[in-house]
């Protein structure tokens, strides 16, 4: 039986797998932007005028997307707690002999449901780091 648990345990671990290389993805990306912040916070007091207003607008789009990916990662890192919380559930069913089949569902499925608002969350911050990033039109020469 413990046999048949492991097997019945594997598709949540992979979805753990899937969760750590995300949050590897978000970290990398919360660096960058992080990196990009102290910049222009150097950059904040040396420059007047036109300058110094597209630095503030583009600080104020930076501070955006950090509170995106922090609260991605904030939701996804739940995501894993539920997720290592269903396998333990797994396990406890076969070790005291008690169905917990619908709490192992509905920690699955509430596992899903934050991978999901995670994901919207980084979709989100993706947006915002294109819209950031739009050449502006008298560099295109139209």
């Amino acid at each position: 039986m413990i046999a048949q648990t492991i097997q019945l345990a594997l598709a949540p671990v992979f979805v753990l797998v899937a969760i750590g290389n995300i949050l590897n993805l978000l970290s990398s990306r919360l660096g960058r932007v992080v990196d990009r912040a102290r910049h222009l916070q150097e950059r904040h007091t040396a420059t007047e005028g036109p300058d110094h207003d597209e630095v503030v607008a583009e600080i104020r789009m930076i501070d955006q997307r950090i509170k995106l990916i922090t609260r991605a990662i904030r939701v996804m890192v739940t995501c894993g707690l539920v997720i290592g919380a269903t396998v333990a559930v797994l396990f406890l069913e076969e070790l005291i002999g008690f169905s917990l089949q619908r709490v192992a569902a509905a920690l699955f499925l509430l596992a899903v449901g934050l991978l999901m608002w995670a994901l919207v969350l980084f979709l989100r911050e993706t947006q915002v780091a294109a819209q950031q990033l739009r050449i502006p039109r008298i560099y295109l020469e139209l």
